[in-house]
């Protein structure tokens, strides 16, 4: 299986949103990447993308314009998989979240490359398992769940299937982190990950929050974003708990526990928005109702905050 001295090819099969923040990370990092999309115009509007965070990284001083041209030159669009996964060493699919595409794509991929190639996979909620099932080798498949925006988010999840082999779980938490990364590798795999498991259970009791009538919508994210949000960034949960003593935690865990969101399903406020074709700001209403104006607004502020940490991660 390749090592990570091995691997000097990379491909990325995906365009969208995660595909080619995925391509720019890796050649930003020096690596040649092999950009696969399903058309030529797809390959254009991925390529568009990465000119276009190259500029927002130049602007924000992460990036010098004389590295812009070199970065870009690192990505080859590709239309036709054969070329796009030969004789490279890392593949990384970040398609359609739909199980059996998955399956399907890496059962051709693995007829066209080396059995040494790691074969990665960006899903955010499938099981690695499942998406290995078919294939002949294995052992040389992994989740590597990069989070969105794929080039502002330093998490990378490293989740083994049942079949992965430690060398393969190795060699890609070390190519995370040498693409400047900061990898977490799971002992085995488990629905939503860490990530995932984390956000749902916040999400599930701000939730219940507003639904039972204790604050409305406005004043939850609020407290996350001024109180929690703040300290997160620099302590985590579990780090957080014994800063502020495990005897607090565990008396205000013996009452507080019990009163808190237990309900199995699914929330009635998410339910009753996804009826009405609330989906959040891609339909212009969910449990906020968005303007272009408002969209746009959050959306710099989000990507303005995170190049600050950028700055502070590399200081």
């Amino acid at each position: 299986m390749k090592k990570i001295e091995e691997i000097k090819n990379i491909c990325t099969l995906g365009t969208g949103t995660m595909g080619f923040g995925i391509a720019l990370v890796f050649a930003a990092a020096g690596y040649p990447v092999r950009m696969f999309g399903r058309s030529e115009a797809s390959i254009q509007r991925g390529l568009q993308n990465i000119k276009e965070a190259l500029e927002t990284f130049r602007e924000n001083g992460l990036v010098d314009a004389e590295d812009i041209p070199r970065i870009l030159e690192r990505v080859k669009g590709v239309t036709i998989l054969e070329e796009a996964v030969k004789d490279v060493d890392f593949v990384i699919e970040a398609i359609a979240e739909n199980l059996a595409v998955k399956q399907q794509v890496f059962a051709q991929i693995e007829q066209l490359c080396s059995p040494e190639t790691i074969l990665a996979t960006n899903t955010s909620g499938l099981s690695p398992t499942s998406i290995a099932g078919a294939l002949a080798y294995k052992e040389r498949f992994i989740a590597a769940h990069f989070w969105n925006p794929a080039q502002l988010i330093p998490l990378v999840e490293v989740v083994p299937s049942k079949y992965t082999s430690q060398p393969v779980v190795d060699a890609t938490w070390q190519l995370m982190e040498k693409i400047g990364k900061k990898p977490v590798a799971l002992n085995r795999e488990a629905l939503g990950f860490i990530g995932n498991r984390l956000q749902l259970a916040l999400l599930r009791e701000a939730l219940y929050i507003v639904e039972s009538g204790i604050a409305s919508k406005e004043a939850v994210d609020t407290t996350v974003k001024y109180s929690l949000g703040r300290r997160l960034a620099t302590t985590g949960p579990l780090e957080s708990a014994d800063l502020g003593g495990l005897d607090i935690f565990y008396n205000i865990s013996t009452y507080l526990i019990q009163d808190l969101c237990h309900n199995p399903g699914v929330s009635p406020l998410l339910k009753e928005a996804m009826e009405k074709g609330k989906l959040g700001a891609k339909t212009g209403s969910g449990l906020y109702d968005w303007t272009p104006e408002s969209l746009i607004q959050i959306k710099k502020t989000r990507e303005n905050n995170l190049m600050e940490w950028l700055h502070k991660d590399k200081a």
